[in-house]
């Protein structure tokens, strides 16, 4: 009996796996219910060496500039100790956030509102002892900051950036001399995938505006 058990047991293990992998690579399914997280083959590719945070500062019209997020209220903290701005990846809700504090608060009238990206080493999350224990060096964290949004007193989107990351990986390829070589002798051609159609082709002036742009108005 135990060993039929066994048997069944392994055979439940690989069947589950194969069917992951098929799932995954179909593309069938895959997200269909919550336990798939734990059969595809990806399910962890999304996790990054680098830990971000998200600060949302109002600038009034003195110049001076207030921290609206978290509320004066203190930190609401759906996951471990991690403040909820913080999970906004896309910067879908930074305008409903720092609206909320202004509409809570006494203040002088605000002029802009700046969303601020803050990235840096998940390596020096560490302990110092444990950081003594695995690196010779001392350690010497520091952050790199990147605006991802500008918003007007109303919580209007004025000019967007992309993300660090994506910031980053363009800066890779405007820096590579062979693309640019490639890209002046190569033909223009125009990729179309029925996935990413639009009713809007061209992006309009607002969702297009780059943040320097708007230190320009």
């Amino acid at each position: 009996m135990k060993r039929w058990l066994a048997i069944g047991t392994i055979a439940a293990y690989l069947g589950a796996l194969l069917f992951g992998v098929a799932s995954h690579a179909l593309n069938f399914k895959h997200s269909s219910h919550p336990v798939m997280y734990f059969l595809v083959w990806d399910m962890f590719c999304g996790w990054s060496c680098y830990e971000n945070r998200l600060h949302i500062i109002g600038e009034g019209e003195s110049g001076r500039f207030y921290r609206l997020a978290p509320g004066p209220w203190g930190e609401f903290d759906p996951f471990g100790d991690i403040s909820r701005e913080h999970y906004d990846p896309f910067v879908n809700h930074a305008a409903s956030v720092a609206l909320n504090t202004l509409r809570h608060t006494d203040h002088e009238p605000m002029q802009r509102i700046y969303v601020v990206e803050e990235n840096w080493a998940k390596k020096y999350n560490l302990s110092d002892e444990l950081w003594a224990k695995r690196y010779d060096d001392p350690k010497d964290p520091h952050s790199y900051f990147h605006v991802r949004q500008v918003l007007n007193e109303r919580g209007e989107r004025l000019g967007q950036n992309p993300g660090w990351y994506d910031y980053q990986a363009g800066f890779c390829l405007s820096d590579n001399p062979r693309i640019w070589r490639d890209a002046n002798r190569g033909k223009p051609f125009y990729q179309v995938n029925p996935m990413l159609r639009s009713t809007e082709p061209i992006a309009s002036g607002e969702t297009s505006m780059s943040v320097s742009q708007v230190d320009q108005r």
